[in-house]
């Protein structure tokens, strides 16, 4: 993996927990060399992420449509920084450019975005590892969530071991190292139900 996207919150969260695991991950990047793919903000988890890489000497590339640059504050420092026209180019982008995905805490932005990459694996549109950096167990009711989805029978079980779920950011990309995609499409064989 040479360049990881990480979609997270542009705001900071609740108590020290959630800068302190962005922080981790980018120490982490540093220490193998992961050059990070985000949405270019400075501010919030974003903002903490990038800076963490940018002072040790890691590279990291920013995305973000020209109308954001009003409501959210860009980074200025990114190793580089594209601007884009709209969200579907800026999201089509950042996949393009990433050889993993990993969402650390955030709100509707973070959820959609996880949530159409996961997607477009399901579809055979990538095959990339796809993570949750499960920072004091902010994702465990989507993960409760999940499995009354595969219970209910709108989620393949075998679609559900797409996303690889840690606490630590070491954790989450030894795991990736070791993905493998489901070989099942999404398509249910309507001989079987």
């Amino acid at each position: 993996m040479k360049k990881v996207c990480v979609y997270c919150g542009s705001g900071s969260g609740l108590g020290e927990s959630y800068l302190k695991s962005a922080r981790e991950l980018g120490e982490e990047f540093l220490q193998r060399g992961i050059d990070l793919v985000y949405g270019g903000a400075s501010i919030g988890l974003m903002g903490e992420l990038a800076n963490t890489i940018l002072r040790g000497g890691g590279a990291v590339t920013g995305v973000m449509p020209v109308g954001l640059f009003r409501r959210e504050v860009p980074h200025h420092d990114l190793t580089e920084m594209i601007e884009v026209r709209t969200m579907h180019e800026r999201k089509a982008i950042m996949a393009d450019l990433a050889d993993a995905f990993i969402a650390l805490p955030g709100g509707f932005g973070t959820i959609e975005e996880l949530f159409e990459i996961l997607t477009w694996s399901q579809l055979k549109i990538h095959n990339k590892p796809c993570g949750i950096l499960n920072t004091a167990g902010y994702y465990d009711k989507l993960s409760e969530f999940l499995k009354y989805a595969v219970d209910q029978q709108f989620i393949r079980a075998q679609h559900s071991t797409m996303i690889t779920w840690s606490e630590s950011p070491a954790e989450l990309l030894d795991l990736f190292e070791h993905y493998c995609p489901p070989a099942e499409t999404k398509w249910l064989n309507m001989d079987r139900g």
